[in-house]
């Protein structure tokens, strides 16, 4: 019996495992109804399992795990009401209460010696302010106006891939010169908003904000909760700190999830099934700067150890070691599940990998980010191979070949990026992003700032652009039929892409209000034919069936919640982590992985 179909093998134990714990879960829980204050049933009412205290981890290697230390956290997890009010709610191995949420009403906190008793009861919210704090992200940056829609796009593009627009820190009251400190500080961690954007957005957010907290009320509601949820379960385990940023993630064939912390260079391994998790920390080569080759970016950053950067993972189909990409450096690296060992590939060329995926020769594609380029590593052959995008412009090309220097005087401390005029379209930075292989075996990219895709055949070498007609393609996936699915990041839509036929199918995602959410990305689950897609600026996350055309929405515990990536397990559950940069700008300060079991 080969490796592979052993992996399987376990790796279906395992979903049987976690399958059978939750039917007991069920079996021992508690039953609760929650009534508002007429005693009428609330229906669709977040019900979150909550430890009393935190679970003690080891944080002494500089606030983190030991490497190689396993740890215990505690599981928190969601559930919500039916119409009749009621969810059941298993005890947890550790002291617990339960927080009651739902937009309209206030918060309410009980110990679990209080449950089963009598009906929990939640009161009405009558502040208009307190009503407009309920809402996610996207209802607040629905109401920004700078009377030119294509100036707020781009605010959108440039000013939400970090960390939400609409959250609670930014948007609050600030003047004109706070916002220009505050966006000079963001494009030199990477942002490309136009020298026009620069100049006037600080004054119009200033007086934009002025006006939402004189009068909360003009934030509309976000997507009502539906009635279908019911049925669904999250869990939730908290990894790292307000300093981490838990980039992207993977689900192996081992059953567990490995996730990347891209501001602390440390690998999570973690078992979904009880909570343990194991930190693997990669260090730095002899003579790497803090930062990489980018050093200067973070340099007034409170607290990091970015040597490498750990940006997006993926696992070998032939002997299922997993390769990363540290985007701060020219590389790949690639870790042993078993052995636990990190061994580094290094590149003569290429600058900042990106987006990482396998293909069933097991060669391993990514983007350049930075250099325009799509890399591939032979593993067999050990050989690395470049293939160049092609620029708009002569002055495009001189800036990509120019980038590495640039960054070198960043590093000296030299705010060339405060001097450089920038352009609408972010000319010299292209920027190729997600990558994919169809059933075909073709390599195809987005890049996000040229509204563009790519596909490159490994067998002839040649390179093909396709235009999209929509703004933002930030990350893509194929489908078992080879279309293509692809996140229309500041056009709040996901689009899909018949290769066959070069259609393309533009997609609404199910937001309120209309159009105000930014995908950042997405996965497909080739078994059932459906498309999960990450609600990044709304606390949620989307599923599409592509059989029915039907969309469902699953609210997110805290606020705040922006996640970058999708991973899919066989029996359907889905993983995402809470990635903002930086983490403190969640609820709590807290990082977590998610798991969504939708029945």
């Amino acid at each position: 019996m080969n490796t592979r179909i052993l992996h399987r093998l376990a790796q279906g134990i395992l979903v049987i495992a976690a399958t059978t714990g939750l039917l007991a879960e069920r079996a021992n829980a508690v039953m609760i109804t929650v009534n508002d204050t007429k005693g009428k049933p609330i229906p669709t009412v977040m019900v979150s399992r909550q430890p009393v205290q935190t679970a003690i981890v080891d944080t002494s290697d500089n606030g983190y795990p030991a490497h190689g230390k396993t740890q215990q956290a505690s599981m928190e997890l969601v559930r919500f009401t039916d119409a009749s009010g009621r969810s059941d709610i298993p005890a947890a191995h550790h002291a617990w209460k339960i927080r009651l949420r739902k937009p309209g009403y206030q918060d309410a906190s009980f110990a679990a010696s209080d449950l089963g008793k009598k009906a929990l009861v939640m009161v009405p919210e009558l502040d208009a302010a307190a009503l407009a704090a309920q809402q996610p992200a996207n209802a607040w940056s629905s109401t920004i106006d700078f009377g030119d829609e294509n100036l707020k796009k781009e605010f959108m593009l440039q000013c939400n891939f970090c960390h939400q627009q609409g959250g609670a820190l930014l948007r609050r009251e600030r003047s004109a010169d706070e916002w220009r400190v505050a966006i000079k500080r963001m494009v030199r961690y990477g942002a490309r908003l136009s020298s026009e954007g620069q100049e006037k957005i600080p004054a119009l957010l200033e007086a934009h904000w002025k006006k939402i907290h004189a009068n909360p009320a003009l934030v509309p509601m976000g997507t009502p909760w539906d009635s279908n949820l019911s049925s669904a379960s999250i869990r939730e385990l908290p990894i790292g700190d307000s300093m981490s940023q838990m980039h992207d993630l993977l689900l192996h064939s081992n059953g567990m999830v490995y996730v990347g912390d891209n501001l602390q260079d440390r690998v999570y391994e973690v078992d979904p099934a009880t909570g343990k998790y194991t930190v693997y920390k990669i260090t730095p080569q002899p003579g790497e700067q803090l930062g990489g080759l980018l050093a200067g970016r973070l340099h007034d950053f409170p607290k990091h150890e970015t040597y490498q950067g750990i940006h997006s993972l993926a696992e070998s189909p032939k002997d299922q070691h997993i390769f990363i990409t540290p985007s701060y450096q020219r590389r790949l690296i690639e870790f042993d599940p078993k052995t636990k060992i990190f061994t580094y590939h290094n590149m003569d060329g290429g600058f900042y990998p990106h987006t990482v995926r396998f293909d069933a020769k097991d060669r391993v594609w990514f983007t350049l980010a930075l250099s325009n380029q799509v890399g591939m590593f032979d593993r067999a052959a050990n050989k690395y191979t470049f293939y160049d995008l092609p620029f708009r412009s002569v002055m495009e090309r001189i800036t990509v070949k120019l980038t590495p220097f640039i960054f070198k005087l960043l590093g000296w401390g030299i705010p060339i990026a405060n001097y450089v005029k920038v352009d609408h379209v972010s000319t010299g930075v292209p920027l190729p992003y997600g990558i994919d292989i169809t059933p075909d075996g073709k390599a195809w990219i987005a890049r996000l700032h040229t509204d563009e895709i790519a596909s490159v055949d490994p067998d002839t070498g040649v390179v093909t652009m396709v235009k999209t007609p929509f703004k933002g393609p930030r990350r893509l996936r194929a489908d078992r039929d080879g279309n293509l699915w692809i996140v229309a990041f500041n056009e709040s839509q996901i689009v899909r892409y018949a290769p066959k036929s070069g259609e393309f199918t533009r997609l609404d995602l199910p937001v309120t209000p209309k159009g105000s959410d930014t995908p950042y990305s997405l996965n497909v689950d080739r078994a059932r034919h459906q498309v999960w897609v990450n609600g990044t600026n709304s606390d949620s996350v989307y599923r599409y069936d592509i059989s029915t055309q039907a969309w469902s929405m699953f609210p997110l515990q805290r606020r705040v919640s922006f996640t970058r990536d999708v991973e899919i397990s066989p029996k359907g559950q889905v993983y995402v982590t809470s990635a903002s940069f930086p983490s403190w700008h969640i609820e709590d300060g807290q990082p977590t992985l998610m798991e969504i079991t939708p029945r």
